[in-house]
């Protein structure tokens, strides 16, 4: 996960960084507390599929792995991110989206790739931006304007 999505997450008032989250991974694994962390962080990704999602993310404007298709969402959670990118105004040409209900290993592997545990997942010009709630965030703040627009995934004059 990269430095910039983990900033944006906060749990208990408090922005968390890979230090708290490793350290808060560590107490529990002392403490002997099952955390739902060690299954996440101790898989390992086949090279194959690595490789595809390497290629998928970084060739592709922007990638949606969601449950169901932008058409018929089979998730709240997906729905709403789809929701938000029509409200934002991208044109869904530019949106390459997977159904990992149809592929296990694809709906597995994202988890592991981009070590976030939950679906949907998207990513923008070949860096992970977040789920949903990530995703709702920014757009309430306007931080998802800003780079769909900085990224030239909205036009300038679709906002006034």
């Amino acid at each position: 996960m990269k430095l910039q999505s983990l900033t944006r997450l906060v749990t208990l008032g408090r922005t968390l960084t890979s230090n708290t989250i490793i350290s808060s991974f560590t107490r529990n694994a002392n403490n002997g507390i099952s955390s739902s962390f060690p299954s996440i962080l101790c898989r390992q990704i086949s090279d194959v599929m690595k490789k595809t999602l390497d290629e998928t993310v970084h060739k592709n404007e922007v990638v949606l792995f969601m449950k169901g298709t932008p058409e018929l969402p089979e998730c709240g959670f997906s729905r709403a991110v789809v929701q938000i990118f029509q409200v934002q105004g991208v044109d869904f040409s530019k949106i390459k989206t997977f159904n990992v209900l149809e592929d296990n290993e694809l709906r597995q592997g994202v988890k592991e790739y981009s070590q976030w545990p939950t679906v949907p997942q998207v990513y923008i010009k070949g860096e992970f931006v977040g789920g949903c709630d990530i995703m709702l965030n920014m757009h309430q703040s306007g931080e998802l304007e800003e780079l769909l627009l900085k990224q030239g995934l909205i036009p300038e004059e679709k906002k006034e």
